[in-house]
């Protein structure tokens, strides 16, 4: 045991796994639908350096990790923190800074290699997480009860040495995989607005867009972080876009969540598109014959008629990607998936006009943001949009709720209080 700490398994529950210090009540990360996440404070030097030691010791690789993190004021530490867990078990480190989460799991794709995202997505600023991945992809759920048994043992970490940190230009690759399959025209007479924000993409997403022939219009990049669930966007929100698109004269406004794994689509008008509105517009545009998608998105998908099989999963990426890997084996058919949140997940080869774009079984935001706006042609984004069967897509958070009680709220929904309805 290193500096007296000690680690207990205390089980799991419906939304993840949780690790606490022992003796104490209070929770300190926990899996959720996608990653380990808690507050930043609870993410401790330490313990990240134990999660990433952990993981780099269970699972296999080739002696490297891709890195990458958003802009949390508290990302760079546990980016630090990270090195150290890995050079603890042997393994150089390849830094790719600040990036969306699914450039990330390209270039780690591309090098067969584990990767860590240090990023809370889209909640407050005060939290912050690690998003896993394995030479294969996402960690499943069951590799998470892996991770989390291997840190809960408690073994003595080695002395922490100077971690071997090669500089990594990840999102160039990102950048071209888009342009190259696109091309150059694909966007040519757009005006397409990008809300810059806090977000992993906001140097990403423009040079995708003019590479793609769009003008682009850079619209309020904040030096602190912005919590943007594309999910449930606020009236505050939807007028400042409404605003934006009058304003400027855009064709739409585009932007993600934090680490740029969710994305953020409007129209002409400033219309914000739900994400199970814009998934099976794109899975239709690439030819998508199955499509995966959570129980919780609208019924759009099944309406339109045009895929052959639509399934459905609980929510998260790795329920959505363990579907979608069970659909491949079983049909080999052209799948794709998507949640709620405007995350795609590509699942096959798109071939067209002789180039390729390449599967990437992670959620990503740039995809479907290009593949909507392309999808449009020369015409308004409202146009497409009113073709497509009519659903009502109606979310929205409660903010500052502290989290013991929103547990408590959960439970008693789950049992069936009536006192609750």
């Amino acid at each position: 045991m290193r500096g007296g700490t000690r680690w207990d398994l205390v089980g799991a529950r419906a939304q993840g796994i949780v690790a606490v210090y022992p003796g104490e009540a209070r929770e300190m990360v926990s899996f959720g639908t996608s990653g380990l996440r808690g507050l930043a404070d609870d993410l401790t030097d330490d313990l990240v350096r134990r999660y990433v030691h952990a993981f780099a010791m269970s699972f296999p690789h080739h002696g490297a990790l891709v890195m990458g993190r958003d802009l949390r004021a508290s990302s760079p530490r546990l980016a630090g923190a990270v090195a150290e867990g890995a050079a603890m078990a042997g393994v150089r480190v390849v830094d790719c800074g600040v990036l969306p989460t699914p450039a990330l799991a390209l270039e780690a794709d591309g090098r067969r290699a584990l990767a860590v995202m240090v990023t809370g997505s889209h909640i407050p600023a005060v939290r912050n997480g690690l998003k896993f991945y394995t030479q294969d992809g996402e960690i499943t759920k069951a590799d998470e009860a892996v991770l989390v048994a291997a840190v809960a043992r408690g073994d003595a970490l080695p002395d922490t040495p100077v971690p071997e940190v090669e500089i990594c230009a990840a999102s160039e690759a990102y950048v071209a995989r888009y342009i190259a399959f696109f091309g150059e025209a694909a966007l040519r007479g757009k005006r397409i607005g990008v809300w810059e924000h806090s977000s992993a993409a906001r140097e990403v997403l423009p040079h995708v867009l003019c590479g793609l022939g769009a003008v682009v219009v850079h619209l309020d990049r904040s030096d602190d972080f912005v919590a943007v669930d594309t999910e449930a966007i606020d009236a505050r929100v939807r007028l400042q876009l409404a605003g934006w698109a009058s304003e400027h004269g855009l064709d739409g406004i585009v932007s993600t969540d934090g680490d740029a794994d969710r994305p953020l689509v409007a129209d002409g008008a400033g219309r914000v598109v739900p994400g199970d509105v814009l998934g099976p517009l794109v899975a239709q545009y690439f030819g998508a014959r199955c499509v995966v998608t959570t129980v919780s998105a609208n019924t759009m998908v099944e309406a339109m008629d045009v895929f052959d099989d639509v399934e459905r999963c609980r929510i998260g990426s790795p329920y959505v990607i363990e579907k979608m890997e069970e659909k491949m084996i079983g049909s080999g058919t052209n799948v794709v998936g998507y949640e709620p949140n405007g995350g795609f997940l590509l699942g096959f080869e798109v071939t067209r006009g002789g180039r390729r774009l390449a599967p990437l079984m992670t959620r990503d935001a740039v995809l479907p943001i290009i593949g909507a706006l392309v999808a449009a042609g020369a015409g308004p984004l409202a146009d497409l949009i009113a073709t497509l069967p009519m659903r009502r897509t109606a979310t929205d958070r409660l903010t500052d709720v502290p989290r013991e009680i929103s547990k408590v709220l959960v439970e008693r929904f789950v049992q069936g209080d009536a006192g609750l309805v």
